[in-house]
C-alpha cells in the first residue's frame, strides 16, 4: 500500500473482542485514533511525490535517509498508520489457543516456553514508561527480541521487523481498564490470532524474496531520492 494511505477494514465487528476489549474502545481506536495517523500520513507527505511511490514501511525502514522536512512526521504518523495496520490485523476473532509449527518452535528456542515469552513480553510492554508499544521482533540475524518503543516509534528505524505488537497507549484499554494495564495486557492474549501472527512470521523469512531483502533493495532505492529531495 501506498500513497495515499486508507484506513484498513477491521473485517470483524467492535464487539468481536468482547469481553476482553469493548466495542467502544475498538470503535474508538480503530475510527478515530487508526484513521488520524493514516490521515496524517497523507498529509505530510503531499508535495512529495517521489516518496509517495513508497509504502509506508519503506519510509520506515530507512527513516534516516528521508528529507528532515518530514521525519517528526513520519515518525509519528507513519509509526502510528503500521503499528496500528499491524495490531490490529493480530488481534482478531479464531485462532488456536497457542502458537503452532515454526512460530511455537522458534518461540520455545527463543525464551523457553510460551508462558515465559508471554510474561517477558508483557514486563516489556508493561513497564513502558508513557505511551507505546510491546513488540516480538526479527532482528537482522532472524532472530526473535522482545523490547518496547516509546509513543509510535516503529521496530523497523531500528533495523528490526516487527512480528506482533501491543498496544500501551492509554486509548487502547483506558475506558474498560482505567489504569490497570496488566489487567489489559493479560487480556490481550484471549484476543491474540496466533494464526496470523504465524503468517506474519511466515511472510517474513519464507518465500523467494524475504522481507528483509526487499527492503534492502527498497532502500538503495530510497536512497537515490533522498539525494535528489
Amino acid at each position: 500500500m501506498s500513497y495515499p494511505f486508507s484506513l484498513p477494514e477491521l473485517g470483524y465487528d467492535y464487539d468481536a473482542l468482547e469481553p476482553y476489549i469493548d466495542s467502544k474502545t475498538m470503535e474508538i481506536h480503530h475510527s478515530k485514533h487508526f484513521a488520524g495517523y493514516t490521515n496524517n500520513l497523507n498529509a505530510a507527505l503531499e508535495g512529495h511525490e517521489k516518496l509517495q511511490k513508497f509504502s509506508a514501511e519503506q519510509l520506515l525502514w530507512h527513516f534516516d535517509s528521508l528529507p528532515t522536512s518530514v521525519q517528526t512526521a513520519v515518525r509519528n504518523n507513519g509509526g502510528g498508520f503500521v503499528n496500528h495496520k499491524l495490531f490490529f490485523r493480530v488481534i482478531a476473532p479464531g485462532g488456536p489457543e497457542a502458537p503452532e509449527g515454526m512460530l511455537a518452535d522458534m518461540i520455545d528456542d527463543s525464551f523457553g516456553s510460551l508462558d515465559a515469552f508471554k510474561e517477558k513480553l508483557s514486563g516489556a510492554a508493561g513497564t513502558r514508561f508513557g505511551s507505546g508499544w510491546g513488540w516480538l521482533a526479527l532482528n537482522s540475524f532472524g532472530e526473535f527480541e522482545v523490547f518496547s518503543t516509546a509513543n509510535q516509534d516503529s521496530p523497523m528505524m531500528d533495523g528490526y521487523v516487527p512480528v506482533f505488537g501491543v498496544d500501551v497507549w492509554e486509548h487502547a484499554y483506558y475506558l474498560k481498564y482505567q489504569n490497570r494495564r496488566p489487567d489489559y495486557l493479560s487480556a490481550f492474549w484471549n484476543v491474540l490470532n496466533w494464526d496470523v501472527v504465524a503468517d506474519n512470521l511466515a511472510r517474513v523469512i519464507g518465500g523467494p524474496a524475504p522481507m528483509l531483502k526487499a527492503l534492502e533493495d527498497f532502500g538503495k532505492e530510497i536512497r537515490k531520492w533522498a539525494d535528489k529531495l
